[in-house]
């Protein structure tokens, strides 16, 4: 009796020490905690001399937070949360017409393609043309004649898709469910969003990116009022004199 409660003990044990290990296996960490721009930690706007100057709110919860709210913008969260949306809508539009205004300038000088005009601000007029306004210089890609015709589709178009997008469904349920600003499922055929933590880094570089896409169209404005040329054109003007082709030197001494 004495041997049979010996192996018993040893096998009681030995189950024991079995489960005692199963439950020590630690759990993977989030991502909040995984990813330098997120968290309390993450870099913030004025690195490190930020200390006492990052709004309580702002925790590093979202992508793109660098703890900079001077006026208080984002201290009520459902502000913060249209602000955000706002934000990363025109971030997206700013990033491909950004794309948009350069692009047929680069084609037009270095790949031969014709355009009646490739300079981004003068393009559209070529709507009241007699030939219109042909895509990519192909009349067989899209033809436009008819601005009224033109801004009745873009109007119909975006605004459909604009509030399925913020009703969160589209037609017969479609996308139903979906996050509104990262939908993923059949918006992501490359699977970019399947996981979590790469996930988590394109965000940042999304709206890291087109926070420079904004500032950037914003520039192409200001160059078309000055100089009347294409964002292509200005920059290789200044490459091919630095010193004499910039703000500084054509326009500051008339505005002193």
């Amino acid at each position: 009796m004495q041997a049979i409660a010996a192996r018993t003990g040893v096998v009681a044990s030995a189950t024991r020490r079995t489960t005692t290990m199963r439950r020590t296996v630690k759990a993977k960490p989030t991502k909040s905690s995984d990813s330098v721009w997120y968290g309390p930690d993450r870099p913030k706007f004025l690195g490190p001399f930020s200390d006492g100057l990052v709004p309580s709110y702002l925790t590093g919860e979202f992508p793109g937070d660098y703890g900079w709210d001077t006026s208080g913008l984002s201290a009520d969260p459902e502000t913060f949360k249209r602000y955000r949306t706002i934000e990363v809508i025109h971030a997206r539009w700013a990033m491909l017409g950004a794309l948009g205004c350069i692009f047929p300038e680069v084609l037009e000088k270095y790949s031969g393609v014709e355009f009646a005009e490739a300079v981004w601000f003068k393009a559209g007029a070529q709507i009241f043309s007699e030939d219109g306004l042909n895509y990519l210089g192909n009349p067989g890609l899209v033809h436009a004649q008819s601005i009224v015709a033109t801004l009745v589709v873009q109007v119909l178009l975006m605004g459909a898709v604009e509030i399925y997008r913020a009703n969160g469904e589209g037609p017969g349920g479609f996308g139903e469910g979906l996050d509104s600003l990262y939908p993923g499922g059949a918006f992501d055929p490359l699977g970019l969003a399947d996981d979590p933590d790469t996930l988590a880094e394109l965000k940042v570089k999304e709206i890291k990116n087109g926070r420079l896409a904004m500032l950037s169209m914003l520039g192409f404005f200001v160059q078309a009022i000055v100089t009347g040329k294409g964002p292509l054109d200005n920059l290789l003007t200044h490459l091919e004199e630095p010193g004499a082709s910039n703000f500084y030197a054509n326009y500051a001494s008339t505005l002193a």
